[in-house]
């Protein structure tokens, strides 16, 4: 008999919980005669997200080609009402025009749970203004040329082992090779550290790289639909062992730096200038005394920063240069075509520089298409902070409002992009681009808060590639699946599978 009540109350819980999902909280968008997809009680619309049938990029990119002729429609997660945008004037409103009131992420930030959340990508308001101006000197064209010998130095050291594999007539698995180069890469321009993964391989600075990555789609959903639920709980977005390790490779490196006064070119210089002083030294160092005012970072902020900067760099870059590798080693008239490029201009400037990066103009549109056909980060968050009318819209769009933006359905969208699985560099061509409309391509985010350290991510990937194709030729083994598959498990647009490559030297 208890039994049975217990049911019977059990049911009517479930029928009450399901009515108010179905009656109250998801009654947003339709009581404002907004079009939006049909939610499921109590996930809303993330349940192909939640359960990985697709990548998130995937996810955002087919509720794009669905409807996106809507220009702004609503869909549910979990219960928080979340407006897509597809229109790129409404996109520019958003991102730049009315900044002032989409100027946060909104995803989860808590710097006491989480120090390593204190960073520039996901901190909001003042706290992200504030940083924004600090760190922006770190990333100029000029901070970048001294650390261009870093680059060099690792690219020349990926050419050199790529060669002693090839000799031995082994496959190689570029998109782990990538994540090998620009691991070192980053680890010795944030850290400090000569961290010998194209060396050694899968050393622990690979397996703490990747640590940051293995988020199960829940929490990437939790952290940014509903980071009360963390904030309450006290829940880390990254896994402590991950900060921990960080902290202490920052701490440690810092600490030797100082007692043995050593000054290098790099941006663990730079934070350490930030904790000292309060500002970077220009280039020029003019306009030093107008910043001496700034307050310092503490070891906690400056380290987030650094493990950002490695987050973002060593990921992002890695997965750019091993799609265009997929892409070139399918097309061998653009790999020759960047191939003579890059040795022509070698030969003018006799070795690689920093110059002679720049004007391997054609590489750039190569890149440039890489990150059409394949964006890093396939879809924008921004939160709104002061409501807004929405101009030429309908939609009122009130505080707290999540908003998204999916990078990879405009780069995909062949009213924009003809042809848009077609691999064509031609599409950055100087008269092709301004025939676009400028907020169709966000590799690299728009606005205010567009990727600060874009310089940075293009001269590694450039570096690496270039040691790539000046001294190898290179196919696309069988064993490489075509069309790739996206990992569902990262919300990096990055290749599930290994991407194969039978390479021979030159």
């Amino acid at each position: 008999m208890f039994i049975a009540e217990l049911i019977g109350v059990f049911i009517v819980a479930l029928i009450i919980v399901y009515t108010y999902y179905k009656y109250v909280l998801f009654n947003y968008w339709r009581k404002r005669d907004i079009f939006y997809i049909e939610p499921v009680v109590p996930i809303g619309n993330f349940g192909a997200l939640i359960t990985k049938k697709v990548s998130i990029g995937e996810f955002f990119h087919d509720l794009y080609v669905k409807y996106k002729e809507h220009r702004a429609f609503g869909i549910y997660g979990f219960f928080k009402p979340n407006l897509i945008i597809t229109d790129p004037d409404l996109i520019r409103i958003v991102l730049t025009k009315e900044f002032k009131k989409f100027h946060d992420r909104g995803i989860f930030c808590n710097e006491k749970i989480d120090p390593m959340t204190g960073n520039l990508f996901i901190l909001p308001g003042k706290k992200w203004r504030n940083l924004r101006v600090k760190l922006t000197p770190t990333f100029t064209s000029g901070k970048i040329k001294q650390m261009f010998a870093i680059l060099k130095m690792c690219g020349d050291e990926f050419a050199r082992n790529l060669e002693s594999v090839t000799q031995t007539g082994d496959l190689i698995e570029i998109k782990d090779w990538f994540r090998r180069y620009t691991t070192d890469i980053i680890m010795s321009v944030a850290f400090g550290v000569k961290s010998n993964c194209i060396k050694e391989g899968d050393n622990e600075f690979q397996y703490w790289g990747k640590k940051i990555f293995e988020i199960h789609p829940f929490w990437i959903t939790l952290s940014t639909f509903m980071p009360q639920i963390m904030n309450f709980f006290s829940i880390p977005f990254y896994k402590r062992s991950v900060t921990d390790f960080f902290i202490k490779t920052f701490r440690e490196n810092m600490e030797y730096r100082q007692s043995h006064n050593i000054i290098k070119h790099d941006f663990m210089n730079l934070l350490i200038q930030l904790m000292e002083k309060g500002y970077v030294e220009s280039d020029d160092m003019k306009d030093i005394n107008n910043s001496s005012n700034m307050s310092r970072l503490t070891l906690l902020e400056a380290i987030a920063q650094a493990f950002v900067f490695f987050a973002a760099g060593f990921e992002t870059s890695s997965t750019t240069a091993t799609f265009c590798s997929y892409e070139l080693a399918q097309h061998q008239d653009i790999q020759d075509k960047v191939r003579n490029e890059i040795d022509e201009i070698l030969k003018n400037h006799d070795e690689l520089t920093y110059n002679a990066v720049n004007e391997m103009t054609y590489l750039h549109k190569v890149i440039n298409e890489t990150m059409r056909k394949y964006p890093p980060v396939p879809v924008l968050n921004r939160i709104c902070t002061e409501e807004i009318n929405l101009p030429t819209t309908n939609i009122h769009i009130p505080k707290d409002m999540f908003i998204s933006i999916p990078v990879l359905g405009l780069h995909r969208d062949p009213l924009i992009y003809p042809d848009p699985d077609k691999f064509d560099p031609e599409r950055f061509n100087e008269d092709k681009i301004p025939t676009r409309h400028p907020y169709t391509y966000l590799p690299f985010g728009e606005g205010p808060r567009i990727c600060i350290g874009s310089r940075f991510g293009y001269m590694q990937t450039k570096i690496g590639l270039i040691n790539l194709l000046s001294k190898f030729k290179f196919e696309l083994d069988p064993r490489t699946m075509v069309p790739l598959t996206y990992d569902r498990d990262s919300f990096i647009l990055a290749p599930k599978e290994g991407v194969y490559l039978t390479i021979k030297p030159r």
